[in-house]
């Protein structure tokens, strides 16, 4: 299995606009590598055998004590599974509140960017990306719920508002989430709703999928609170 655990399954990237989507199976490794720094990557995630199980970020964030994810912190389902664990993180905080942007808030932000005028540099945003993926399985709007923001960063002002924190991501930053799992992952490589920058602007990731190794009982995410070790023991009472 070690040996294993080097070979690249997916070796790709994914570019400014893209969206992509996989089923991880159960033991596979999920690597999104912010290129050149200040990504977003927004994200849903599934059972993929049972789409009506899905993300819960209420459930993840609660049980955890946590308001952002980085290493060690797993992604529950709204059945108290654990569809993804977060195995390593060198960018350090990743937004679970702010949700994403639609075809309104960019046409308002950043002006007219269809197709006609500026071919393969359109202006996408994450909803629409979400939604074309979505339909390759059957899924649609109403199964739409809170997102994933990878590489974003908020933070909270004096006044209580939420605001984007520069400077979060940098160059070659990576998270890896290992599928506990046969999980989809969709993922669109599109603004976030609290970017400042004033014109259109998608940063390139790389995005790579190899097999990992067994979980074991002292596990970092799995003994990183007692929560979690609940969490695995309904995943794996599931697969028996």
């Amino acid at each position: 299995m070690a040996e294993l655990t080097q070979q690249w399954l997916v070796d790709e990237p994914l570019r400014g606009g893209q969206m992509w989507s996989r089923v991880l199976k159960r033991g596979q490794v999920l690597r999104i590598t912010d290129v050149e720094g200040g990504g977003s990557v927004a994200a849903l995630l599934f059972n993929a055998d049972f789409p009506l199980e899905r993300y819960n970020m209420p459930d993840t964030l609660k049980a955890q004590h946590i308001a952002r994810i980085t290493a060690g912190n797993v992604l529950y389902s709204d059945m108290g599974r654990v569809l993804c664990s977060v195995i390593a993180d060198s960018c350090g905080w990743h937004d679970t509140i702010t949700g994403l942007e639609d075809s309104a808030a960019s046409l308002k932000k950043y002006g007219p960017g269809d197709y006609q005028t500026l071919r393969n540099d359109w202006h996408r945003n994450s909803r629409d990306n979400l939604l074309v993926e979505l339909a390759k399985y059957g899924l649609g709007k109403r199964d739409f719920g809170p997102n994933l923001n990878f590489f974003v960063k908020v933070a909270v002002d004096a006044e209580g508002k939420l605001g984007w924190a520069p400077g979060n991501s940098k160059p070659g930053a990576f998270i890896e989430l290992r599928s506990e799992m046969n999980t989809l992952v969709l993922l669109s490589n599109t603004p976030h709703p609290l970017d400042p920058a004033p014109t259109y602007r998608a940063k390139p990731v790389h995005l790579g999928v190899r097999l990992s190794g067994p979980v074991l009982a002292d596990d970092a995410c799995r003994v990183s609170c007692p929560e979690n070790e609940r969490g695995f023991a309904l995943t794996e009472a599931y697969f028996r």
